[in-house]
């Protein structure tokens, strides 16, 4: 299967992580308000200097694979967790930091609020998100992985139409 990339207008035929550019707490804030109550980045954001937020990879494991489907989801922070976090941003001996998750990834279901755990790497890499292990279906899919052609239907959901 291949896919035309949003950032490149190139054909690709791998599998591409999808992701959300600002957790869901951010559309709560009035457009009009966003420029003096947000600070948002492409990994970060403060809601009214009060909430905290982060951004992560959940990594789905493909069936039949060694490699795994991301989906670049927001998760909440306490805000001490934040600020040691962005004094540390690329080390893996902080945490691990509970968290809320904060993307709806409806192809799983409602997902807002799934508890979680951000796990910190080095190499400038985004934290690893990992889910509570319940029954709930993306929890299942990342503790037992999906097939490729499953991850392929959810690419197509966020591919421009």
């Amino acid at each position: 299967m291949s896919y035309v990339c949003a950032c490149c207008g190139e054909t690709h035929e791998y599998l591409p992580d999808i992701g959300f550019a600002k957790p869901e707490n951010y559309f709560d804030v009035p457009p009009e308000q966003r420029d003096t109550r947000v600070q948002v980045t492409a990994d970060t954001c403060i809601i009214d200097n009060q909430y905290f937020y982060i951004r992560g990879v959940i990594k789905i494991p493909l069936h039949d694979s060694e490699s795994y489907f991301g989906i670049g989801a927001w998760i909440s922070q306490k805000e001490e967790n934040f600020w040691t976090y962005q004094q540390h941003p690329n080390t893996d001996e902080i945490g691990p930091y509970f968290g809320w998750l904060c993307s709806d990834i409806p192809e799983f279901g409602e997902t807002l609020s799934l508890k979680t755990q951000a796990r910190f790497q080095c190499g400038n890499l985004r934290p690893w998100i990992e889910l509570e292990p319940t029954n709930h279906p993306l929890s299942v899919a990342q503790h037992e992985g999906i097939s490729a052609d499953k991850a392929w239907e959810i690419v197509h959901e966020y591919l421009p139409k």
